[in-house]
């Protein structure tokens, strides 16, 4: 049988909760305004976001070069076979990295030429840049930092389940009741609440409403366990993917 995945309940929400705080605590000790919470969540959003997508590629990928190594001697596979195994396998998550890297990096860096016209980021020694490339992104990285660790523990869920794992048969299943391809759409729908909570903070500056209470409301969104509500009260088994009858 595959391995069971770990189930959540509203009883597991207080991480949310320290994350929720921290992320508060981090925003209030550093002084950020409008354009540094903005500037945040797009680099929260670009590297969890990217994170889960190495996560749901890797995982699958070691899990079925490791079953294959484990199990070699019941399917009769010589070292050779293994060999071209692992290839296939290596060939595969390379192929789907390099085409996650593109698209879910490229969204992030049309959205980032979008941002830095509206807040810009004044760069050490070279005043305000009119397009971002890699020194301002490094900048970002090196300012905002300090608000990853909450976003990673807000976004737990996604790298304590297994995506894919294997039964006594090795008949692949996949995690939730989900499809593989269904699984990559965790990413974006964080990418798509990052959107709408930017639009809020967009709005709360242009309207003159930049203080402490809106960023905790708009944080609190931002943090709020809403795969618990998504999720159906009966934890779905595993999808197989099992020819057998």
């Amino acid at each position: 049988m595959p391995t069971s995945e770990p189930v959540e309940n509203w009883t597991s929400s207080w991480l949310d909760a320290v994350a929720f705080v921290l992320g508060l605590a981090v925003a209030w000790w550093a002084g950020w305004n409008s354009g540094d919470l903005i500037w945040s969540l797009w680099l929260s959003s670009f590297v969890v976001g990217y994170a889960t997508i190495v996560w749901m590629i890797g995982q699958p990928a070691v899990d079925l070069a490791w079953s294959a190594w484990r199990e070699r001697a019941i399917v009769g596979a010589d070292r050779r076979s293994l060999i071209i195994f692992w290839l296939l396998i290596l060939a595969g998550a390379s192929f789907l990295l390099a085409f996650f890297t593109v698209h879910f990096g490229g969204f992030h860096y049309v959205h980032s030429q979008f941002l830095i016209s509206f807040f810009p980021v004044d760069l050490p020694g070279s005043g305000r840049m009119s397009h971002a490339g890699m020194t301002t992104y490094l900048e970002v990285a090196r300012r905002y930092w300090p608000f990853l660790p909450s976003a990673f523990l807000a976004h737990r869920a996604a790298f304590l389940k297994r995506p894919l794992s294997l039964g006594r048969d090795l008949s692949p299943s996949v995690a939730g009741g989900k499809n593989f391809s269904s699984l990559f759409a965790e990413p974006y729908r964080n990418v798509i609440r990052m959107h709408m909570l930017i639009f809020f903070f967009f709005f709360a500056h242009f309207a003159g409403l930049e203080n402490f209470a809106v960023y905790a409301v708009i944080y609190a969104v931002y943090f709020f366990p809403w795969r618990l509500i998504r999720k159906p009260a009966t934890e779905s088994a595993p999808i197989s993917m099992s020819t057998g009858t």
